[in-house]
Parts: structure tokens; C-alpha cells; sequence
């Protein structure tokens, strides 16, 4: 038995609190079974008292959204000197937001598809570029508020300026890169192996297809070129490295192969709070590379500190 106490953050108030109390629970129970003693905690505004007075010897980071991985309870966690899972407030700040991520990655040499911030509420009756592109949320996660926007649409997505968007007024729009998605984890200094997403029944790999049963299927090993593959993984790495991610992150690739054989491959974001439910991606590429589910939650409380 390892006896460490370990607080498992979960819920929260954000869009994504279904997926954090999916996620939450399935690591609870792991690291119980894994000899660890285990608090479960339900994350509301109090949420700084109730650490306070239970005092655990690790805060395991199961959130998901604003507050959860933007930078905001990791600040929380240092104030209070408990060591923490994942990424420290400086890169989970960054990572969240969209547009300063992509930023950095280009400036580390990293391909990105052109883009621009802009507010929601600018959005007229033209395009704010050619068609097809993506607009999406710049501080969400899950694919919350993501819109494709189709050659032949012959106006902007009006959903965008309308009362019923939910998820802020700063909006970033992107060339829309066709091709295969294609995802890979990194855990500490080694990048994981790389999957290919395939959406069943979904235009995109939207909220349905990460965490409904059946939403998507996943390949690991990728079927593409071993080179491809290398590449992906040296990329990952890198803007593992130069967003300043610690424990475990997971970089999101397009790879479109339809115009040249060597093709186009393009980082879209890093996520420095990955799923954890069991059909998430990052516990499928620990287990690729020979990590039980129990095992790979350890590593990950054993990594937890402060000063991130």
C-alpha cells in the first residue's frame, strides 16, 4: 500500500463538468485500487477552505475547462503549497488560450494554419476569410463552440453573433485544414505513440464523438508513414517543451495527404488536461506503451509538485 493521501479534483463549473466527474471518478477509483488513499472532491467556489483543512499530500488534477486548466487552480494550489498534477500556471494559462499557444508553437518552428482573433460581435454579413474555415472558441476545450465553415456557405456562421453562444466574445477563425486527425500524448520527456482519430457518424471529432460510446474509433498505432509518425512525435514534444507543459499533454494534428505524397501536416492545439474517461486518448497510448491504467495515474501522482 503506498498510503499517500491523494485529493482527486473533480466537476467544477465549467461546460465540461460532465466529462471532469467521468473522468474524476474512473482516476479515484484507479488510484484506490493502486493503494493510494483517495478524497474525492466535488469543486465549487469553496474549494480553497475544503483543501485547506484536508491538507493532502497531492492534488490529482481531474478538471477539465475554465478554472480547471487554465492556470487558475493550479494558482490556487501553490498558494495553498500542495503539490499538483499536470501543468503549473504559466503553460496551462497559455495552452488555453487558442490563439498565444499557436504563437509560441510557430515561433518554435511548429506548422500552424493561419489564423486571426477577432471579436464575436465584429462578425458581419462577409467572410472574415476565404472559405473553408473553423471558428472556435479561444478558452474552451471539447470542441465546445466549434463551427466549420463550408466553401459554398455564402455567409458567416450567424450562431456566432447570436444570444445563444455560450462560450465568450473573444473568437479565433482558422484555415480549415482537411485531411486526418491525428492526436499524440506526451508524458514527461518521451512522446507517446500517435492515434488517429476516426469520427463515426460526426462531420468532426465533436463533444459526441470524444465521450459518447461509439463517438469515434480510435487507431494506435496510426496507419501512416513511419516518418509522418516520427514527425508528429518530435512535434508534440516540442510544444510540450515550449508551452512549458509538465506531467502529461496531448498535441491535436491535421495531416491531409490528398494533394502530395508528402502531405500537409499542421498542429492544431495542446491540451495540458487530457481526458481521463475510458475512452479517452491519453490512457489508450499509456496503455500502448505498456502502462496499465493504475500505473499510469501513479506516475503521474508520483510527478506532482509545485512550482510547475
Amino acid at each position: 500500500m503506498n498510503g499517500k493521501h491523494v485529493a482527486v479534483l473533480m466537476g467544477g463549473f465549467s461546460s465540461e463538468r460532465p466529462v471532469s466527474l467521468s473522468s474524476g471518478a474512473a482516476c479515484a477509483d484507479a488510484l484506490e485500487a493502486a493503494g493510494y488513499r483517495v478524497t474525492r472532491i466535488d469543486v465549487d467556489r469553496n474549494v480553497a477552505e475544503t483543501l485547506a483543512a484536508l491538507r493532502p499530500d497531492v492534488a490529482f488534477n481531474a478538471l477539465h475547462g475554465p478554472f480547471g486548466e487554465d492556470g487558475t487552480i493550479q494558482g490556487v494550489l501553490e498558494y495553498l503549497e500542495i503539490p499538483y498534477t499536470h501543468s503549473g500556471v504559466l503553460a496551462s494559462a497559455l495552452a488555453m488560450d487558442k490563439a498565444q499557444a499557436k504563437h509560441v508553437a510557430a515561433a518554435s518552428g511548429i506548422p500552424v494554419a493561419d489564423a486571426q482573433v477577432m471579436d464575436r460581435h465584429a462578425f458581419g454579413p462577409k467572410h472574415p476569410m476565404k472559405p473553408p474555415y473553423v471558428v472556435k472558441p479561444v478558452s474552451e476545450g471539447s470542441s465546445f463552440g466549434v463551427v466549420i465553415v463550408q466553401e459554398d456557405q455564402s455567409h458567416p456562421p450567424q450562431v456566432v453573433t447570436s444570444s445563444e453562444w455560450r462560450y465568450g466574445d473573444r473568437i479565433m477563425v482558422e484555415r480549415y485544414v482537411a485531411g486526418r486527425e491525428l492526436t499524440c500524448g506526451v508524458m514527461g520527456d518521451k512522446a507517446l505513440g500517435v492515434t488517429e482519430i476516426i469520427p463515426q457518424g460526426h462531420a468532426f471529432y465533436d463533444y459526441d464523438s470524444k465521450y459518447v460510446k461509439g463517438g469515434s474509433r480510435h487507431v494506435i498505432p496510426a496507419q501512416i508513414s513511419p516518418n509522418i509518425y516520427q514527425k508528429i512525435q518530435t512535434l508534440a514534444l516540442k510544444a510540450h517543451q515550449a508551452i512549458g507543459c509538465r506531467g502529461v499533454s496531448r498535441s491535436d494534428f491535421r495531416f491531409d495527404d490528398s494533394s502530395s505524397a508528402e502531405g500537409e501536416l499542421i498542429w492544431l492545439e495542446i491540451n495540458t488536461q487530457p481526458g481521463m474517461t475510458p475512452t479517452s486518448l491519453v490512457p489508450e497510448m499509456a496503455a500502448h506503451a505498456g502502462y496499465s491504467f493504475g500505473e499510469f495515474l501513479s506516475w503521474m501522482v508520483e510527478d506532482a509538485s509545485c512550482l510547475r
